[in-house]
Parts: C-alpha cells; sequence; structure tokens
C-alpha cells in the first residue's frame, strides 16, 4: 500500500479549465502533485521542460498549430524522465496506436472511473504500460495483425496493393496470371493473417502501411 502513495509528479494538459480543475482535485485527492497546467500541446511542451514532471497526463484532442501526438516526442525530448499518460474521449483503437507509437506509455479514457485515471498514472510513473481495458482488446488484435505483416508472401502483399486500389478479383487475376480462385484464397489468407474481416478493412490497413507508394511485389 506503501508504494501506491509515492509521490509523483505531474504536468495536466486538457483545453477544458473545468477538466482540469476536477482532475487536480482527484489527483491531489490521490496524492500526485499537479505542478503544473496546459491548455495546449505547445504549453504542455513548455510546462514539461520547465517542470520536468514524473508524468504527463495529456489530452489528445486540444486546439492549437501543434497536435497532442506530435507533442509527446517533443516532451519526451525534452524531458527524458518523463512518461506520458494520454486522457482522452477518443476509443478509435487507431488514435491510441499513434499516441503509443509516438512514446505515451499509458492510454485511459475520460468515462473511466477516478481510481483507474490514478492507478494509470501510478503505473505508467512506475515504468508500466496502461491501456484502458475496452482499447486495449482492439489494440492487441491490432498489433498482432501487424507482427504477422512479415508473415505476407510477395504475392499476397501484390493482391492486397491491387485490391486497395479497387481491382476486382477478375481483375487481379488477369494481372497476376492466376486463378480467380486462387486470388480469394490470398485474399482469404490476407484476412486472416491480418486480422480484418473486410475488403473496406484490407484497403484502410494497406494505406496506413503506404503499400501503395510501394512498386510491384516481385515474385
Amino acid at each position: 500500500m506503501a508504494a501506491e502513495r509515492e509521490s509523483v509528479t505531474l504536468v495536466l494538459a486538457d483545453d477544458h479549465v473545468v477538466v482540469r480543475a476536477g482532475l487536480r482535485l482527484i489527483l491531489e485527492n490521490a496524492g500526485i502533485e499537479v505542478l503544473a497546467e496546459a491548455e495546449d500541446a505547445d504549453g504542455a511542451v513548455r510546462m514539461v521542460r520547465g517542470h520536468k514532471p514524473d508524468v504527463l497526463l495529456l489530452d489528445i484532442n486540444m486546439p492549437g498549430d501543434l497536435r497532442a501526438i506530435e507533442a509527446i516526442p517533443l516532451a519526451l525530448g525534452a524531458s527524458p524522465q518523463t512518461r506520458v499518460c494520454v486522457l482522452t474521449g477518443e476509443t478509435d483503437v487507431d488514435i491510441a496506436r499513434q499516441a503509443l507509437d509516438a512514446g505515451a506509455s499509458g492510454y485511459v479514457l475520460k468515462r473511466a472511473e477516478n481510481a483507474d485515471v490514478v492507478t494509470a498514472i501510478r503505473q505508467v510513473a512506475s515504468g508500466q504500460t496502461y491501456l484502458h481495458p475496452s482499447v486495449g482488446v482492439e489494440l492487441a488484435a491490432l498489433l498482432s495483425g501487424r507482427s504477422r505483416e512479415e508473415e505476407m508472401s510477395p504475392r499476397e502483399i501484390e493482391v492486397l496493393r491491387l485490391l486497395a486500389l479497387g481491382h476486382t478479383n477478375a481483375e487481379m487475376a488477369d494481372q497476376l496470371h492466376l486463378s480467380a480462385r486462387t486470388v480469394e484464397t490470398h485474399r482469404a489468407r490476407l484476412m486472416r493473417k491480418l486480422g480484418r474481416r473486410s475488403r473496406a478493412e484490407l484497403t484502410r490497413y494497406a494505406l496506413e502501411r503506404g503499400l501503395l507508394d510501394d512498386g510491384p511485389a516481385t515474385t
């Protein structure tokens, strides 16, 4: 229990004054010291640079020229010992992935219980990763699909590219000198390997990975 009450310092970044006030009350009652507040991403980076907190609690959607996701690596560069926990209403798993890829260690939703927010901050401060349960399940599936990307054959990558470009099975079969049935088999394997359930999801995956910018795969 004593470890849970260890001092944690924090910079709080959210563009809503009322939200910041409520969070400050919750956090200070839990023994977390709020060193400074910011209302945009630029301010968050400045406050982190000046105060070197254990944690930056960062709203992912704030006004200003600097996007919050872009501010994450800047904050980490300004204070390497600081860890970032995102607090947001965004449930989109792709945004969570972007935040983690940028260097965030935590992702907790604003609808979470007060105790869960405190737990997320303490967990992140201790060097662990925290993901809101509902986001964590979807993100695990997404990352599992990503880990299987290297398992795709050159032919499957080419099928994925052509599919994302809008070609029908018959057109892909003609271009790749395959039967339509073989193309459909490749497509089914891609869905299984990448954890996608529709043509639209496969297309989105190809776009996100920049596969449409690549040249034709060699076989």
